[in-house]
C-alpha cells in the first residue's frame, strides 16, 4: 500500500467516523423527545390525538423541507457546512422548547426540528455512497448504526436524568452536544468537496437504472441541475421505491411515538425502564444494520429488503397478542432487528438507481415522502388509540409494513440479484 493510499484511507475512516457520530446526534434529539412526550402530555393535559399531532407537525415540516434541502445539497456542494448547520438547527429548537408554556409554541419548536433534522440525510448519505461506491450498503449501514447509537443511548440517558431533573432542564442542557459536534464537523469537514474514487466497481447485484451524469464536486449550475433532475424523474421504479420507504417510515414513526406511551401507561413501567425498552429496540437494530448492509451488497437489495419487511410484519402482529406480558418486551428486540435493518438497504438502492450528481435530491425526495407519511401516521395512530385502545395502534403498524413490502415487489427488477 502506498503512503498516499494509506493517507486517503485514514482520512476516509476519520471522515466516516465524524459523519457517523454526527448522525447519532440527529437521532439523539428526537429520541430524547419521544421519552419526554408522556411528561409533556401530562403537564399540558393532552390526549393521544394531540400528542400524535405534535409528531405530525414535525414530520410535516420535514416533508416540506426535504426536497428543497436536497436541491440545496446538489447545487451548493459544500456538504460539511450543511451537515454542521443541520446539527445546530436540530438542537437549538429543543433549547427553545424548555421555555414553552403553550401547546402552539411546542408545535412551532418541533416544526423547526423537522426542518433541521431532515437536512442531514440528503447531505451525508450521497457523500458516503460516493466515498465507498463498491460497498454502499455496508457504508450506509455503519452510518445507520450511528443513528441507532443515538436512539439507544438517549432513552437511557434521559431515563436516568429524569430522576433528578425536570424535562425542561433536560432540553436546555441537551443543546450542548449538538453545538459541540457541529463545530467539530465545521472545522474538519467545512471546506470538504468530494470527487469519487476512480476505477471503483459497483457491488455485485447493484446495477444503476439510470445513466450517471457528471459528478458534482463543488456544486453545479442550474442548467446542469435541471438536466440531472430530468434524468432523475425518468428513473424506473423511483416512485415505488420512495413509496415503499414511506410506508416503512410510517411504521417506524408511529412505533416510536406510541411504544413509550404503551410501556408507561399500559404496562406501568417506571421511566427508566421505558427508556431501557426503547434502547432495546435500537440495540438490536444496531446489530442488524451491518449484517443486512453486507448481505444486500452481495445478495441484492430486493431479497434482503423483503425478508426484513416480512419479518417485521409478523413480529408486529405477534406483539398485539403478547401485549402486557414479558413476551412483548422480547418482541420489541426482535422487531428492532428487522425494522432497522431495512433502512440502509433502501438508501443504497436509491443511490444506485439515480444519477450521481442528483444524490442529494434523490435522498431528499425519499426522506420528504417518508416525512409526509410520518406526518399522517402519528395522528392516525392517536385516533385509533383513543377509540380502540393503545394496543390497537400496533395493528396499524402491521398494515403499513405489509404495504411497504408490496411496493418492493412492484419495483422493476434490474438484475438477477434484485429479483425476489
Amino acid at each position: 500500500m502506498t503512503t498516499a493510499t494509506a493517507t486517503i484511507s485514514r482520512l476516509d475512516v476519520r471522515n466516516m467516523g465524524l459523519i457517523t457520530l454526527g448522525h447519532s446526534l440527529t437521532h439523539w434529539y428526537p429520541s430524547t423527545f419521544f421519552m419526554l412526550l408522556p411528561l409533556i402530555g401530562n403537564e399540558l393535559g393532552l390526549n393521544y390525538s394531540q400528542i400524535g399531532f405534535i409528531m405530525t407537525c414535525q414530520y410535516a415540516a420535514g416533508a416540506v423541507s426535504n426536497v428543497p434541502g436536497g436541491m440545496l445539497v446538489d447545487m451548493w456542494g459544500k456538504k460539511g457546512q450543511l451537515m454542521a448547520l443541520s446539527l445546530f438547527w436540530v438542537g437549538f429548537p429543543y433549547l427553545l422548547m424548555g421555555f414553552t408554556t403553550a401547546y402552539w409554541m411546542l408545535l412551532v419548536c418541533v416544526m423547526l426540528v423537522g426542518i433541521g433534522n431532515n437536512l442531514w440525510h440528503p447531505t451525508a448519505i450521497p457523500l458516503l455512497g460516493r466515498m465507498f461506491p463498491a460497498r454502499k450498503g455496508l457504508a450506509l449501514s455503519l452510518h445507520g448504526m450511528g443513528g441507532n447509537v443515538g436512539d439507544a443511548l438517549a432513552p437511557l440517558a434521559v431515563g436516568a436524568l429524569l430522576t433528578t431533573l425536570s424535562w425542561r432542564e433536560i432540553v436546555i442542557i441537551n443543546v450542548l452536544p449538538g453545538a459541540a459536534m457541529s463545530i467539530l464537523i465545521l472545522y474538519f469537514l467545512g471546506a470538504m468537496t468530494f470527487a469519487p474514487k476512480q476505477g471503483a466497481k459497483a457491488p455485485t447485484g447493484a446495477a444503476p437504472v439510470a445513466a450517471p451524469v457528471a459528478d458534482n464536486v463543488g456544486g453545479q449550475s442550474l442548467s446542469s441541475y435541471m438536466e440531472g433532475l430530468r434524468a432523475l424523474i425518468r428513473t424506473p421504479g423511483l416512485f415505488m421505491l420512495t413509496l415503499s420507504s414511506s410506508f416503512r417510515a410510517m411504521t417506524q414513526g408511529t412505533l416510536l411515538t406510541f411504544l413509550p406511551l404503551y410501556l408507561a401507561n399500559e404496562m406501568h413501567y417506571e421511566v427508566f425502564w421505558v427508556g431501557a425498552g426503547m434502547a432495546l429496540l435500537q440495540v438490536t437494530g444496531f446489530i442488524a444494520a451491518p449484517i443486512a448492509g453486507h448481505l444486500s451488497d452481495t445478495m441484492g437489495r430486493r431479497r434482503i429488503l423483503m425478508s426484513c419487511f416480512g419479518m417485521s410484519g409478523v413480529v408486529l402482529l405477534a406483539m398485539t397478542f403478547a401485549g402486557g406480558s414479558s413476551w412483548f418486551v422480547f418482541l420489541i428486540a426482535v422487531l428492532g432487528f428487522f425494522l432497522y435493518a431495512a433502512r440502509p438497504i433502501m438508501q443504497a438502492w436509491m443511490l444506485e438507481a439515480t444519477p450521481k450528481n442528483m444524490g442529494g435530491t434523490a435522498i431528499g425526495l425519499m426522506f420528504g415522502m417518508q416525512s409526509g407519511a410520518q406526518a399522517i401516521a402519528p395522528i392516525l395512530g392517536g385516533m385509533v388509540a383513543d377509540r380502540f385502545g393503545l394496543l390497537a395502534a400496533f395493528y396499524l403498524l402491521a398494515v403499513t409494513i405489509i404495504l411497504a413490502n408490496i411496493m418492493v415487489i412492484w419495483i422493476p427488477a434490474q438484475d438477477k440479484h434484485q429479483t425476489a
